[in-house]
């Protein structure tokens, strides 16, 4: 057993109690493995998964970047002692909670209405503070917004929230739903694409009944969006017994609908919310790390797609910097915890997956923008396009590329245009696949938090993810902000089990 690094969790049967309670913890590699562990004097020795190959976690840890300072993201609520000093990540995608109420009642899902026994649901007004709230965080505001819940679709009044979010600035904003109203309408979705949503992230957790009960559903929202012309990414929560073996199948299916699927972000399963507290052993079989979730596409896919093909988040970090140095103001910046997930480009050639890390150096060419960043003086513009006309070359195999592709012409448009619009290139007969890893009380790693880039926007200030599901602030927040069941339905005049899907299995 070899101690990597030093860091602190929270004790996971003291929040069971009812109490976060900051402990020391270790990342250590035993037997080819990555684990974290940590001993609470009152409970005892916790570990575990972190990385199950201490190879990719080497990979992928020396992309590290620290962010800057963002005093707007809280490290503890509830009179609750800080957790660690300061925020270091920009709110990259912020979350904003619209509704608990759902009309399927998914087993692993961090919200349910009904188990919870309120009703959480913010008026436009409360809405627009909120989104206010994170378009004015600092040192920059949030570009990119997610409607979320519960189901976001069961609200009438969705397009109104829509709106506000594009009267607040939010350039990209995304719906994330679990599709089954969406089938039931092409008028929605041709509605929701004149509303100028930009993207649907919607939960699909297998190919076959047996993973996904909706699956006939799902397959006619994706053609209601192709009428609408409506874009979307698939978000599979991963289960070991459940979907796990579907994984490869999952990217075969969005290679096959290609047209309208961007993208397949994998989240293996979180023990948050109901699913809390789970007993040692089911935790341990449904535990679902990034290796053991690649595994199973290498062997789905003959290793065409491989772990050697993903790279964590802060990987683009120098793209951001360099656009930054362009234009002379703030970017976005990608500066998550290496461990917080990882991603690569799939582009079809032949009908054949292939990686963009199979015909780019990537690393080569990270390498090269950052450099290009560094340039100082006149004319930084045509001196940074130059040296890309001249060097770009050097990092693409123009015999495995893409044959239709044109990878310096997306390139240069970019460095000119100094633009994450000029980038869309890249999505271009292509399919990200990616995947985020939500942390839990067992896994926690601080050193991860303060660095996570993906918020939510409440009316207690902006919260990381994995504090608002993780940690239970979400509960505390949507119980304060809400109305019991009973008095909700006198007040709303209907039952709240009218909201309930009729035409199929509900979980």
């Amino acid at each position: 057993m070899k101690e990597l690094e030093k860091t602190s969790s929270v004790c996971p049967a003291c929040f069971q109690e009812g109490k976060i309670h900051k402990i020391d913890a270790k990342i250590i590699e035993d037997d080819g493995k990555v684990w974290i562990a940590k001993t609470c004097d009152e409970h005892g020795e916790f570990k575990d998964i972190y990385f199950g190959d201490v190879g990719l976690y080497q990979k992928w840890m020396k992309f590290g970047k620290s962010g800057d300072v963002n005093p707007d993201v809280k490290t503890s609520l509830f009179d609750d002692p800080s957790l660690y000093p300061e925020h270091r990540s920009q709110s990259v995608l912020t979350n904003l909670l619209v509704t608990n109420r759902c009309n399927l009642r998914c087993g692993y899902c961090f919200m349910n209405a009904g188990a919870s026994g309120y009703v959480y649901e913010p008026s436009l007004d409360e809405i627009k503070k909120m989104l206010e709230q994170a378009r004015k965080e600092r040192p920059m505001g949030s570009k990119a917004i997610q409607i979320t819940g519960g189901e976001p679709t069961i609200r009438e009044d969705l397009f109104d929230i829509v709106r506000l979010a594009r009267e607040a600035g939010f350039s990209h904003i995304q719906l994330n739903s679990n599709g089954i109203k969406l089938a039931e309408s092409v008028e929605y979705c041709k509605k929701l694409k004149e509303a100028k949503v930009n993207t649907v992230y919607m939960s699909f957790d297998g190919v076959s009944k047996e993973t996904n009960p909706w699956i006939d559903q799902l397959i006619q929202t994706i053609e209601n969006f192709r009428e609408a012309n409506l874009r979307a990414v698939l978000v599979p929560v991963i289960i070991g017994e459940k979907n796990l073996h579907e994984t490869g199948k999952i990217i075969q299916f969005a290679l096959d609908h290609i047209d309208i699927i961007r993208g397949v972000n994998f989240q293996p399963v979180s023990f948050c919310g109901r699913i809390t507290k789970i007993k040692d052993e089911k935790r341990e079989k449904q535990r679902v790390d990034y290796v053991r979730m690649m595994e199973v596409i290498e062997k789905e896919f003959h290793g065409l797609i491989s772990r050697d093909d993903f790279y964590p988040v802060p990987f683009v970090y120098p793209v951001s910097e360099l656009i930054e140095s362009l234009k002379g103001e703030k970017q976005v910046e990608f500066t998550a915890h290496p461990g917080c997930g990882g991603a690569t480009y799939i582009f079809l050639e032949d009908g054949k997956p292939l990686p963009i890390t199979r015909f780019i150096d990537v690393e080569g060419f990270m390498k090269f923008i950052n450099e290009q960043a560094e340039v100082k003086g006149p004319l930084k513009k045509v001196r940074v396009a130059t040296s890309f006309l001249r060097n770009v070359d050097k990092f693409v195999d123009k015999e495995k590329a893409p044959k239709d592709f044109d990878l310096k012409k997306i390139l240069i448009d970019a460095a000119v245009g100094g633009s994450y619009d000029s980038l869309r290139g890249f999505h271009y007969k292509s399919l990200f696949v990616g995947s985020m890893w939500f942390m839990d009380t067992f896994n926690l790693n601080l050193h991860r938090l303060e660095r996570c880039c993906i918020h939510y926007t409440t009316e207690e200030g902006i919260i990381p993810f994995c504090s608002y599901n993780g940690l239970g602030y979400g509960d505390k927040i949507r119980e304060k902000h809400s109305l019991p069941i009973k008095e909700w339905e006198k007040k709303t005049g209907r039952p709240m089990r009218e909201d309930l899907w009729k035409h199929g299995p509900l979980t």
